[in-house]
């Protein structure tokens, strides 16, 4: 008598992922009994965010090198709305993953260190020469290396979620790239102020990977019951901001950058002052 064996379909998945040039991703996540379990496979959905904010920083890239510099700076600031969604996506769908985590690092090294560099040096820093690749560098090493510090305090529970240690890599490129779109709207040409924006680029840089803290957001709650108003707000927001994006983004981030400082210095200032005697 013949024996009828069950077809297993993950057979033929077996059989397709090895005819295949490109290894399977395997990742290994602790269960709840504290062992590890095997995952194949990465999770669709906000790794697709994180591809699209990449496409946007590459775009940006390329559209530089064309001459396109408002068309970049507008991309630049499409990769950070991306940015914001795959997390937020991931934590939501319960998708969170290292292989996510690593992903969308390097996305943003690219969306808002190594595009904004090099939207920067074509626009303006070119004129400078060797001065100019400075400028470009730092900012491009700050991005770097607040990303790796960022990455090494993830899951870091002594960290204060309410702020960052440092201007963060899409704030600091919403900085430059709006400063190259707003000015590219006035007609200005980077050339004419080389040395001015060289200094505000790399001062972005600096800020990246200084100890001053900023306003994360992250404690509020956007899932839960608000007044009526606050959606008129929102909407009052985003009319203001369409009427001059360029202008008024710049502003809103500039704003943002001077935040920290202003911050630290105020608190410095507080612990000057002498404690009244009893």
């Amino acid at each position: 008598m013949i024996e009828k064996h069950e077809h297993d379909p993950k057979d033929d998945m077996d059989a397709a992922h090895a005819m295949l040039p490109i290894d399977e991703h395997i990742e290994e996540v602790p269960g709840p009994d504290g062992k590890k379990i095997r995952h194949r496979g990465i999770y669709l959905l906000p790794n697709l965010f994180t591809t699209a904010a990449l496409f946007s920083g590459f775009y940006a890239i390329v559209s530089a090198m064309d001459g396109n510099f408002a068309n970049a700076s507008i991309a630049i600031f499409v990769a950070m709305v991306l940015d914001g969604l795959d997390g937020r996506v991931a934590r939501m769908t319960n998708t969170q993953s290292a292989f996510g985590a690593e992903f969308d690092s390097l996305s943003d090294m690219v969306a808002f260190g190594v595009a904004p560099a090099l939207v920067v040096f074509s626009w303006a820093l070119a004129d400078l020469g060797k001065v100019g690749w400075v400028f470009s560098f730092i900012y491009l090493a700050g991005a770097a290396l607040r990303l790796a510090r960022f990455n090494t305090h993830i899951g870091d529970e002594s960290e204060d979620k309410r702020f960052f240690t440092g201007l963060a890599s899409p704030s600091a490129a919403g900085l430059v790239a709006g400063m190259v779109w707003a000015l590219s709207d006035f007609g200005v040409d980077g050339g004419d102020i080389s040395f001015l924006v060289g200094v505000l680029t790399a001062l972005a840089g600096l800020l990246m990977v200084s100890n001053v803290r900023y306003y994360s957001f992250k404690d509020l709650d956007l899932k839960g019951r608000v007044p009526f108003f606050v959606i008129l707000l929102v909407v009052l927001v985003f009319a203001i901001i369409s009427t001059d994006p360029s202008r008024i983004l710049w502003f809103i981030f500039i704003a943002y950058t001077v935040s920290g400082p202003i911050q630290a210095l105020w608190r410095w200032r507080s612990k000057q002052k002498p404690t009244p005697e009893a």
